[in-house]
Parts: structure tokens; C-alpha cells; sequence
């Protein structure tokens, strides 16, 4: 150890974005491990390295006893011997004696190369946890790099994400190469580092794409409350505004229907009813069975269910294709929703 080395440590750790004192200390516990494999477990040891000039150190450390009491020479020193290195000792005291071996420093050489490229490859995954951890439920792009057993990984800078099977639409169809916007759906730190998984069902990725084209929802202007989605073929979106004088679904449709053709493009022409959302229980349950008409919301709050009747001529297009239209409205408003024919 030296200070060339101390300074390219140094250079490395603000490269890096790691503190020295936490490689230093590191350092240190190393090679108090190196000496007690390579020279003395017994010994009861110390070692320093001075922070200045790189020079590392190793004192066996020895209680002072007195002369009767001395029985342990790997443990204790009799005061009279400790008096000869210094008149201040008294019983008691711990005593530090110098045993650094002479070949010692290759050794710290050794284990500074291993210690501090353990410890780069440790801050550096915890670099990119936390940086990913910070795009948890949002949207990340990337190209796909391999597709294995139906699983898609997907190349996003510094590492590769997994796209699994159950996380892809019926819907899409993927190839290598072809650039993807993905839901960050989960963070791992694991063994091997960082592990992203990905998701192009969840319902997050409806409501960041609206955020992302809609910017009112962006300005907080235009409220999501909530989002019922079956991936690949249809959402609905319940959306609200405090300004009376913001029409909530037309922001989210856009000029000519723009910005929910963009949605649309993106998720590959899955269907999008935008609702808007109400605190009263019957208006919001009867917007969310758009595009079917209701007659008429009977509401039963202790069961939290909704007995609806629609047009005779409406009550298909109100339950939906095996019952997508009325299952979608359940998830979307939390109300279990019975519908029936009226005149």
C-alpha cells in the first residue's frame, strides 16, 4: 500500500460515486481477515492503515496484568514489561504491539485489488437498484434484445429486462429489434443484481400513457380515480376535474380524438371508455355501462351492489361480450352490478 494507490483509490471512488471511507474501512476489515488466515488466528489483533500514506500496520493487541496474575502470553503482558515501553501503563490498560510481518504488503496489495472491486461491484449494482427503483410503476422504453420461451428481454441501458409470458397481451406480437414501451412492474435486488420485470397488462401503463398524452392529467387539472382494464382488448378509464370548467373526458379524448388514438396506437387498438367519474354512486355506476343507456340505479349500500335496468333492445350491449362491459363497470366503480331489462 502507497500513496500512488491511495490516490488512484481516490480517483476511483469519486469516479464511481462511492465513499472512501467506507472502502477504506472495508480495507482494513480485509486484511485484518488476510493476516489472521496467513499468520496468527490466535493473536487478538488490530489493523490500521494510515489514511495519509497508504502504510498498513498490524499490533497485536495485550492486556496489562500483574506479575502474579500473568498467564496467558497470547492475551496479557506483565506490567514490568509494559513499563519498558512505556511508564504511563497501568494494570488493565491494552497494550498495542507491532507484528506487521514483512511481507505483509504484497498481501494488502492483493486483497485492496479484491476488496475494492467487491466493493465497485456492490455500489454499483446498489447504484442502479436505486435508480430503477425510482422508475418503479412508470414507463420505460427499450429494444428487445432475445425472446426466450415466450418470455421477451428487453435492453434499457445499463441492464435487461424480462417481459414475461403472463405479462404480455393475446394481442401483441413481438420481434428483436423492435423498440417497446413497457409498466416497470417490480425492483429485485438479488444475487445477481439488479432484475427488472416489465408488464404491458397491468392497468398502470393505461393510466402513465394518459398522464404522458393528456396534460391536464399531467397538470393535476383532470383527476384519474380509476382504471378497469383486460389487457389487448378493452379499458375503461374514470377520469374527474375539480374545475367546473374542464370538461374532464374531452381532455383525455382530445382534438378530434387524438390523444386517445395515441393510447389506442399504443396498446395495439385496445378499446378505451373514458367515464366520467362521480362521487354519486348511480350516476358514476351508469356512466361506467357506456356505451349501453340506463333507465334507472337502484343502490344497496350495505351489500354495496346495484340492481340497473337498461332498454330491452340495450341489455346485451350493456352486459358486453361474455360479460366484458358489466365486469369491467364492477371493477371500475368497486359496486357488484345486477342488470336487468326494463321497457
Amino acid at each position: 500500500m502507497n500513496e500512488e494507490l491511495l490516490k488512484a483509490l481516490s480517483d476511483l471512488c469519486e469516479e464511481k460515486g462511492l465513499e472512501k471511507k467506507v472502502i477504506l474501512d472495508a480495507l482494513e476489515a480485509a486484511l485484518f481477515a488476510a493476516y489472521k488466515r496467513n499468520f496468527n488466528s490466535a493473536q487478538n489483533v488490530e489493523v490500521q492503515m494510515d489514511r495519509e500514506t497508504g502504510e498498513v500496520h498490524v499490533y497485536t493487541q495485550k492486556t496489562v496484568v500483574d506479575e502474579e496474575d500473568y498467564v496467558d502470553p497470547q492475551e496479557e503482558i506483565p506490567l514490568v514489561e509494559a513499563k519498558k515501553l512505556s511508564g504511563a501503563y497501568e494494570v488493565g490498560d491494552i497494550v498495542n504491539i507491532e507484528v506487521t510481518p514483512k511481507n505483509f504488503g504484497r498481501i494488502a496489495a492483493m486483497t485492496a485489488k479484491q476488496v475494492v472491486t467487491q466493493r465497485i461491484r456492490e455500489a454499483e449494482r446498489g447504484i442502479i437498484y436505486s435508480e430503477f427503483t425510482e422508475k418503479a410503476n412508470d414507463i420505460i422504453s427499450g429494444r428487445i434484445s432475445r425472446i426466450e420461451r415466450g418470455n421477451v428481454f428487453v435492453d434499457i441501458g445499463k441492464l435487461e429486462a424480462m417481459l414475461p409470458v403472463n405479462e404480455q397481451p393475446a394481442n401483441e406480437s413481438y420481434e428483436v429489434g423492435q423498440m417497446i414501451n413497457c409498466y416497470v412492474s417490480d425492483v429485485r435486488n438479488g444475487t445477481k443484481g439488479t432484475q427488472i420485470m416489465l408488464s404491458r397488462t397491468h392497468p398502470g401503463i393505461v393510466r402513465k400513457l394518459f398522464i404522458r398524452e393528456v396534460p391536464e392529467i399531467a397538470d393535476g387539472l383532470v383527476e384519474i380515480k380509476s382504471v378497469a382494464r383486460e389487457a389487448g382488448s378493452r379499458t375503461k378509464i374514470a377520469v374527474w376535474s375539480k374545475d367546473p370548467n374542464i370538461d374532464p373526458q374531452g381532455a383525455c379524448i382530445g382534438p378530434k380524438g387524438a390523444r386517445v388514438q395515441a393510447i389506442g396506437d399504443e396498446l395495439k387498438d385496445e378499446k378505451i371508455d373514458i367515464v366520467k367519474w362521480s362521487e354519486d354512486p348511480a350516476e358514476f355506476i351508469s356512466a361506467s355501462l357506456s356505451p349501453s343507456k340506463v333507465l334507472s340505479v337502484e343502490i344497496d349500500e350495505e351489500g354495496k351492489s346495484a340492481k340497473v335496468t337498461v332498454p330491452e333492445n340495450q341489455l346485451s350491449l350493456a352486459i358486453g361480450k361474455s360479460g366484458q362491459n358489466v365486469r369491467l363497470a364492477a371493477r371500475l366503480t368497486g359496486w357488484k352490478i345486477d342488470i336487468c331489462a326494463g321497457e
